[in-house]
């Protein structure tokens, strides 16, 4: 699907926790998340711990989309 509207000329990023099938499938823009039920948090953390990492990582994702890249890059995250 990320290959198919990136043909369309819309920059996308991928927010996904398994960053290798990412890569495979031809995401060129990724960020990790923390787990599959649970990509921007966990239920068993604070709310306000999930909503910084939540900020955090949709900004990591925002900023990934200005940036000028050449190939598949995974954006680093600090939460």
């Amino acid at each position: 699907m990320v290959k198919e509207i990136e043909k369309a000329g819309i920059t996308i990023v991928q927010m996904a926790n398994l960053i290798p099938v990412a890569k495979t499938v031809g995401s060129n823009r990724m960020v990790p998340t923390i787990s599959i039920p649970y990509p921007l948090g966990h239920p068993e953390t604070t709310k306000e711990e999930q909503w910084k990492l939540r900020y955090h990582r949709v900004g990591v994702a925002l900023e990934s989309l200005e940036t000028d890249i050449q190939e598949q890059t995974v954006f680093k995250v600090k939460i």
